[in-house]
């Protein structure tokens, strides 16, 4: 995989870093945290600049999450009724649920947008509900943007810092994020176990 972004970056340049981040956002087994951590080694050996660096994976980031709100947008929440009603036990929803979710994300959809960017289970597939619920796409950009921007930033940082040395760091991050998975797997199986519909 390392070698795979590799060859992307250096061959596309910032280019290279919109496409990468996209898809990654499209496809989540491609990693934000090594592509950004990698761009930032270009930075610190002199092949890339760190400003534009950051603006071409956040420019990534958006375009990326913007294909699930697009989809999420034409699809509508209304559509998944029948579905959440006949398997509302393994998604610990029932319908009345899913409206209440619905009106949070109305009134608060932005700022969750926001710190999902930081989240990394969730940053992308937040992107499908604020589509759902008709977010203004001006705000969903925004708030998508602003927040990818925090995260790319450190990344990035982390990349330059830690220069030749990022694959180490690499190491440790990648067992917090399996733990991460781990937890929510568990957390998810406590909720099966324990969850009843509303009366």
């Amino acid at each position: 995989m390392t070698e795979f972004i590799l060859h992307w970056i250096a061959r596309g340049g910032y280019l290279g870093i919109v496409a990468l981040m996209a898809l990654e956002n499209i496809f989540p087994p491609i990693p934000s945290e090594v592509i950004m951590g990698l761009g930032g080694m270009a930075v610190a050996r002199g092949q890339m600049a760190l400003i534009p660096l950051i603006v071409a994976g956040t420019a990534g980031t958006t375009a990326g999450n913007y294909f699930w709100y697009w989809i999420g947008r034409n699809l509508g929440y209304e559509r998944f009724r029948p579905f959440v009603e006949r398997h509302g036990r393994w998604l610990t929803l029932d319908w009345p649920t899913v409206e209440r979710l619905h009106r949070f994300f109305e009134d608060r959809g932005g700022w969750v947008v926001f710190v999902f960017r930081f989240m990394p289970a969730f940053r992308t597939m937040v992107s499908l509900p604020a589509g759902m619920t008709r977010m203004p796409l001006w705000r969903f950009l925004l708030f998508t943007f602003a927040g990818a921007a925090i995260w790319n930033s450190v990344l990035a940082w982390a990349g330059l810092y830690f220069g030749s040395r990022f694959q180490e760091l690499h190491r440790y991050v990648g067992p917090v994020t399996v733990a991460t998975f781990v937890l929510l797997g568990l957390g998810y199986a406590w909720r099966v176990l324990r969850w009843k519909p509303a009366d």
